[in-house]
């Protein structure tokens, strides 16, 4: 699995860097209209690549929406919050079907699996705003267990927001000259994306199987090793960022030099090397760690840590305007702290992985549990997934 996640950031860096490269150049030296219309142009292609992949793509008929659900256990759980908890589980409703074994955590949920006078009733069994089931309730603990870790992903994010925003204003003000040509600012990104690249094929390549080696794990490093690499890498990015910008607006205000823009590469180096790892460990932790029959929404909460990020990202740049009376956050960065801004970062970021260090600590690899598959598609990918993943993070069949 984490081979494909691979193989699918790669191809998508490799659109990020042409548009960083190629249309930032047309739109600086030919118009912005011309770069629209590419744009335009490759989505069309993209589409009709789409199209022409639908007739053999494996459609799965939908079962409901999960949110439904899980507000469903939580309603219920909330409706029999009075009632006490059954001595045995045995005497939850569905216990001997479940496709899911039932755990102790978060216990005040079996309550929604509760058969009480009203849900014992002739067929009130069946109606699931009356009672849920214990596969119910377990997906709904699955779920929310993903949380505590989700929410240390998004601090990662808001520091990759500051390559697309503060850092192409830093390039604004530093020598991009090279030779008689001068780089626009924004093309600096081709970095950051350049690195994101190597690193996801040296993942591949040379990364997972030395870990697999060293550790004696059949993933070579497991999603929340990853994630903690690509924090690590974040929090020290903002540490360089820190200093670079120090020297910069050092010679910037007393030295009346303007310093190589590419000083900032360092930092596009990291925040990249750290995304290689975060993004695919992210992605594969939230879908192998999801209920089976809510897959679809796990990526969800991958995509809303990106969303979250660059919202936080927008609340910290509040905040400290607020707090520093606009002195830190100038648009004339000669004139403002903007060093101060990223060892805000830096310091949040070292706070983050430390939470992020207990909660993985504390985190329990979800069991793959021999759900019976749809087809020999199906079957593969359980097949594949059927190991227990323990706390030491060594896969066992």
């Amino acid at each position: 699995m984490i081979f494909f996640f691979n193989r699918f950031y790669f191809f998508i860096s490799i659109g990020s860097l042409f548009s960083v490269i190629v249309l930032v150049y047309v739109q600086d030296n030919i118009g912005r209209g011309w770069g629209y219309g590419i744009s335009g142009g490759t989505m069309l292609v993209g589409v009709a690549v789409l199209l022409c992949g639908t007739p053999i793509y494996r459609f799965k008929k939908p079962r409901g929406s999960p949110l439904t659900v899980i507000w469903r256990v939580l309603i219920l759980a909330w409706k029999k919050r009075t009632h006490p908890i059954p001595s045995q589980p045995t005497l939850l409703n569905g216990y001997l079907e479940s496709k899911v074994p039932h755990t102790e955590r978060l216990r005040f949920l079996d309550k929604a699996a509760i058969l009480d006078e009203n849900s014992s009733k002739n067929g009130s069994k069946e109606n699931m705003w009356m009672v849920s089931t214990v596969t119910q309730v377990e997906e709904v603990k699955m779920v929310i267990k993903l949380l505590p870790i989700w929410s240390t992903c998004i601090l990662f994010w808001t520091v990759y927001s500051q390559m697309n925003t503060f850092t192409i204003e830093q390039a604004t003000f530093m020598n991009r000259k090279v030779g008689s040509a001068e780089i626009p600012a924004g093309s600096l990104s081709a970095f950051l994306i350049i690195t994101i690249l190597l690193f996801t094929s040296l993942n591949e390549k040379l990364i997972a199987p030395l870990a697999r080696k060293l550790t004696d794990n059949v993933q070579g490093l497991t999603s929340l090793q990853r994630i903690g690499i690509g924090l690590v890498f974040s929090f020290v990015a903002m540490m360089v960022s820190a200093i670079v910008e120090k020297e910069r607006r050092e010679n910037a205000v007393k030295k009346h030099t303007n310093t190589s823009a590419f000083w900032l590469v360092p930092q596009f180096f990291l925040v990249g090397a750290g995304e290689a790892f975060a993004y695919v460990g992210q992605l594969e932790f939230f879908i192998r760690e999801a209920p089976e029959r809510m897959k679809s929404m796990s990526t969800g909460l991958f995509l809303a840590t990106l969303s979250m990020g660059y919202f936080v990202s927008s609340l910290l740049v509040s905040i400290v305007d607020k707090v520093s009376q606009k002195k830190w956050l100038k648009s004339n960065l000669n004139k403002g702290r903007l060093d101060y801004f990223y060892w805000l970062l830096a310091a949040l970021g070292i706070l983050n992985f430390i939470l992020f260090i207990v909660l993985a600590r504390r985190h329990q690899y979800k069991v793959q549990h021999n759900i019976e598959p749809e087809d020999s598609v199906d079957k593969e990918l359980v097949m594949a997934n059927e190991v227990k993943i323990g706390v030491g993070g060594k896969e066992e069949a």
